[in-house]
């Protein structure tokens, strides 16, 4: 076939909106055009997928390949899309099977030797998969993304999780007869949810201030600490999330697929509330992309 169809997904914020992924292979002077609002990032994938694919001993078409990244109006950026990419042209010059396709989201950058690096944004990829089929009252695709995402991909329990290492192993996968050549959906292991916060006891006097931290808290409200330099707003703030209630799944879900999309989620914070503290004199870039401590 000329043409294949991939699902995988972009990042837009806290949000991952499906990207459906279309390669065609027309005759003509040998080209390679990525449409669909690319950043350099993804315009970039174009050498990275044709060494990954000679170097996988694979066949690149000496034909006009245009790649459309669909929805045009949405922009693309990081090398997530590779992936997609390189099976995308497999797929439509009849190299692997393109039967199964439809039943996955790919994500996941190559290296030139066909290698898969880890992506960010994993989780709230995963995240967006399994609540795009609970609103179309479908079955979730299966996601097939690199071994290093695996884990922090399987916080998700309702998602079907393929770790793959290398663009072999994603081929030998679709192309395999025996089941046994297939990759192996991944098994989370249960995390540890025993949770330590600085104790709030710890505070002497402020009695005003814990007794507004403690209503707030009961409440569900919203708190703003005003004062001098050195009166306790930081001590007191970091000891907030202690007198928190627990995090519930969804809570730990949408707070750790934020952290995930600047690589800033650890397995280790699994269901800890977050808390940040900022420098007085940080920018709003910075408060918004770093220049902070947990």
């Amino acid at each position: 076939m000329a043409l294949a169809v991939l699902k995988s997904r972009a990042l837009n914020g806290m949000d991952a909106p499906e990207v459906t992924v279309e390669v065609h292979l027309a005759n003509g002077l040998p080209a390679f055009t990525i449409v669909g609002l690319p950043e350099t990032e993804v315009k970039e994938s174009k050498d990275r997928v044709r060494a990954a694919l000679q170097n996988a001993r694979f066949d690149f078409p000496a034909q006009r390949i245009t790649v459309n990244l669909a929805p045009a109006d949405l922009p693309k950026e990081s090398g997530r899309f590779d992936l997609p990419i390189a099976l995308g042209i497999l797929a439509a010059s009849g190299q692997i099977p393109a039967d199964a396709l439809d039943q996955y989201e790919f994500a996941g950058e190559l290296s030139l030797s066909g290698e898969l690096r880890p992506i960010r944004g994993a989780l709230a990829m995963t995240f967006a998969i399994c609540q795009s089929a609970q609103r179309q009252q479908t079955d979730a695709r299966a996601f097939i993304l690199p071994k290093e995402n695996a884990e922090e991909a399987a916080l998700v329990s309702e998602a079907r999780i393929f770790p793959a290492e290398s663009l072999l192993q994603v081929c030998a996968h679709f192309a395999a007869i025996d089941p046994d050549s297939k990759i192996t959906a991944h098994q989370s292991r249960p995390h540890s949810e025993r949770i330590t916060y600085p104790d709030f006891s710890d505070v002497k006097a402020q009695t005003q201030a814990k007794r507004a931290l403690e209503v707030a808290a009961a409440g569900r409200h919203s708190v703003l600490l005003i004062g001098p330099p050195g009166t306790g707003k930081s001590m007191l703030a970091s000891r907030f999330p202690g007198i928190l209630p627990g995090m519930t799944d969804q809570e730990a879900l949408e707070s750790a697929a934020v952290q995930s999309l600047s690589n800033g989620f650890h397995l280790t914070k699994w269901k800890q509330r977050p808390y940040r503290n900022p420098h007085h004199t940080a920018s709003a870039v910075a408060l918004v992309g770093g220049g902070c401590k947990n």
